[in-house]
């Protein structure tokens, strides 16, 4: 019998604590109540727009975090952001006047101005703009974002990221919208085609820049989304701890001082994290990137020496293990530290299907990297554990 098929009739231990650490229940609110019966320990529940960041605090108050030792039922982890595929829906006030200053036809064309502004191609289809909601000042977004993160001091940022493939979904047709799933939370795609139109890059990344700003304010973790973006992901990331890096110090430099360690590779000095203990960071403390889908040579740019923050790399099937993925996923695995790796469900109903995706997701993991089941979810939890609260 094969090692996979070994694996297989091995029971999966739940009793030892599974975490999922990216996922989305609130687009599905009838199916929330399924949390209660989940074998996951722990939802780390992310928020994306407009319409699901209150939703997220509620279930969060209906599945508080009391403990992520305790086995059961589910508990809910909170997490407020801003997707990057809803940014346009976001304005930079700093630079445009607020709409409730102005009067409706004003209100009106400054709406059209902004979206033909943020998106490529830029939209002249009246129908489509008029369907796009009045967009958000950053600000006021930003402001609403600190207060959840003060009501929940264990909560992190996320959804947050940069996507270049995205399109928006197209306006709803005559008759449509009326018949629409009332399941679902509104803001979504749901069902309807892709628009021609973009989210311009350069507004994505001023979106982001200001959560991640935020998230250093508050010295919470953020899980990012990057999709055909890994380089610009990872500079946004790097202007945030620019002139924080770790120096790294050569075993050259160690012998002249006298207290060379015994290994051969290049150690980091000390100094700068008590620098940072005692002032302020401008960096996230610890990042994610889920259902990380990169190459492997950006992981070296991520887990280089004199990177200030920790950087984890999470993965899940629905993602990471489809048909043509999983040819190159392996190997990137492989390559991740076994102590930065976490798995998600990333799915947006509650219940036995993200237990299940969640369990095929880790007993994969496990294969790769030569894991027992029971190490290796004592591991994974063990990377949530530090992920979420440092």
């Amino acid at each position: 019998m094969s090692e996979n098929a070994q694996q297989q009739e091995e029971l999966f231990p739940w009793h030892l604590g599974v975490f999922d650490a990216h996922c989305h229940p609130t687009d599905c609110m009838p199916l929330v109540s399924a949390i209660s019966n989940m074998k996951c320990r722990v939802l780390t529940v992310m928020s994306t727009r407009a319409q699901d960041q209150e939703l997220v605090a509620q279930i969060a108050e209906t599945y508080p975090l009391r403990d992520e030792r305790v086995s059961a039922p589910a508990q809910v982890l909170p997490s407020f952001g801003w997707h990057p595929w809803f940014s346009h829906q976001i304005y930079d006030d700093g630079s445009v006047p607020e709409y409730q200053h102005v009067d409706t036809a004003e209100q009106d064309n400054l709406k059209i101005s902004h979206y033909q502004a943020v998106l490529v191609p830029s939209p002249t289809d009246q129908e489509f703009l008029r369907s796009l909601p009045y967009p958000q000042p950053l600000s006021k977004f930003i402001a609403q974002t600190k207060e959840y993160l003060e009501r929940y001091p264990t909560a992190l940022v996320g959804e947050v990221g940069l996507d270049r493939s995205f399109r928006l979904p197209s306006a709803w047709s005559p008759g449509q919208e009326g018949v629409r799933d009332s399941g679902l939370t509104p803001g979504g795609r749901e069902g309807r085609r892709l628009s021609p139109y973009r989210v311009r890059i350069e507004h994505q990344q001023m979106v982001l820049k200001s959560q991640l700003s935020l998230a250093a304010e508050m010295q919470r973790a953020v899980s990012v989304h990057g999709v055909q973006a890994h380089g610009a992901v990872f500079d946004t990331l790097r202007e945030t701890w620019k002139g924080f890096e770790k120096e790294i110090i050569s075993k050259r430099l160690w012998k002249r001082r006298g207290d060379a360690p015994g290994s051969d590779i290049d150690h980091c000095d000390d100094t700068l994290e008590e620098e940072l203990s005692q002032g302020s960071k401008n960096f996230p403390p610890r990042v994610c990137l889920h259902s990380y889908s990169g190459p492997l040579e950006p992981l070296k740019q991520y887990l280089h020496p004199s990177v200030p923050a920790e950087v984890f790399f999470s993965f899940s099937s629905v993602i990471n293990l489809t048909a043509t993925a999983s040819l190159k996923v392996a190997d990137v695995i492989r390559a991740v530290p076994d102590d930065r790796l976490l798995i998600e469900s990333d799915l947006h109903c509650a219940g036995g299907e993200m237990d299940q995706r969640l369990e095929e997701v880790a007993r994969s993991i496990c294969l790769i990297k030569g894991w027992t089941l029971e190490d290796g979810i004592c591991q994974l939890g063990s990377n949530w554990t530090r992920f979420a609260f440092g």
